[in-house]
């Protein structure tokens, strides 16, 4: 019996439903929607939330462009990053582009509208970028790649008017990665790791070569170089970093950043202190209104601390709609809305069916 209950508790199955971080979205999301809805009925428009970052589409809830946030950061925070209208499938004139952009392979491609990591790749080189170009089907962006070791997500928000602002979440991202024991092939390595056997199913069909390899004792094979928590990456609290110095770092980048006072840096550093001193730093995206703050995937996190701290950040931008609405700022109407939804949704599942019959 004892044996039992310690391989069920190994299980895929008890595994996902005893941690909440793995609950489905459409379930983890149930009290967040009831966040929305309160703040919404107070506010008296559902949609208050769009006059917080009102040059992002939606206010970064769904379809905003990610060139166009990019243009709104100072350059020297930013990677170098172009822009691959959809239409443009020459191999030998994106490498031109590439090329005179002074980028280098590896590097990242990733579609200009997207969500949680979808057809987010790193690129080895110009195969794998005709690879890629056989499975995008809609505008995409080439970044170089930051090879700094450290990926840290920081949420930060400024009231309109204000020089200062507050960061209210720091998350450290730790991407996946298995141990090698000498012995053991990479695949089963992953079945003996829960977080890594979610993953399974993406490796046995994209990289089955990787997973027939025997790492020696001790040696860390990164399996997922892109910092996602659907990619099996475990999301740390680093709350604790939280202080003015950094604060004023982040200030002097919103400053510049007008029309947009709440959401989240996905940064890549050499580390917290040279970061705390604005040094060897990129940012990788900057996510609106949706934006969580992602400390509270840890797995130590409690469920009910993590939906406090949701309800907090709904509050933030329900504060900040007010003050919007109150200078001007209109928030979307119900017909503006409406065209959203229904043409991100056609977008998105447009981009699926082509990324997912490439691969």
């Amino acid at each position: 019996m004892k044996q039992f209950w310690q391989r069920f508790q190994q299980s895929s199955f008890y595994v996902k439903w005893t941690n909440w971080e793995y609950y489905p979205v459409y379930i983890a999301n149930i009290p967040t929607v009831f966040f929305w809805l309160y703040f919404g009925i107070r506010s008296r428009s559902l949609f208050y939330f769009s006059a917080v970052n009102p040059v992002i589409e939606t206010g970064g809830v769904m379809g905003e462009s990610k060139i166009n946030i990019f243009n709104r950061l100072p350059a020297e925070t930013i990677p170098t990053t172009i822009l691959i209208p959809k239409a443009e499938k020459n191999i030998d004139t994106i490498l031109e582009k590439i090329n005179k952009a002074n980028i280098v392979f590896p590097l990242i491609a990733k579609p200009d509208v997207g969500e949680r990591g979808f057809l987010v790749e790193k690129i080895a080189n110009s195969a794998a970028l005709a690879g890629y170009l056989k499975k995008i089907s809609v505008d995409f962006i080439i970044q170089d790649f930051i090879n700094y070791p450290l990926e840290v997500s920081i949420l930060y928000h400024r009231f309109p008017d204000a020089t200062e602002g507050k960061i209210t979440s720091i998350c450290i991202k730790k991407t996946l990665s298995v141990t090698g024991d000498g012995v053991s092939t990479i695949e089963k390595l992953m079945e003996e790791y829960p977080r890594a056997r979610f993953q399974l199913e993406r490796f046995r069909k994209d990289y089955s070569d990787l997973l027939i390899k025997v790492p020696t004792l001790g040696a860390q094979v990164e399996l997922e170089p892109i910092g996602n928590h659907c990619r099996g990456t475990t999301f740390l609290n680093g709350n604790k970093y939280i202080d003015k110095t950094l604060e004023k770092v982040f200030d002097k980048i919103a400053l510049k950043m007008e029309g947009i006072h709440y959401g989240r840096f996905d940064i890549k550093c050499e580390s917290i202190a040279l970061l705390k001193q604005g040094k060897q730093f990129k940012v990788l995206e900057f996510n609106g209104i949706a934006s969580e703050p992602a400390h509270i995937y840890d797995p130590e996190y409690g469920t009910l601390q993590a939906y406090r701290d949701i309800f907090s950040h709904w509050k933030i931008i329900y504060n900040l709609s007010k003050i919007q609405q109150k200078k001007g700022v209109a928030a979307m109407s119900w017909k503006e809305a409406f065209q959203s939804v229904r043409s991100y949704l056609a977008y998105m599942k447009g981009a699926k069916k082509n990324g997912l019959q490439g691969n």
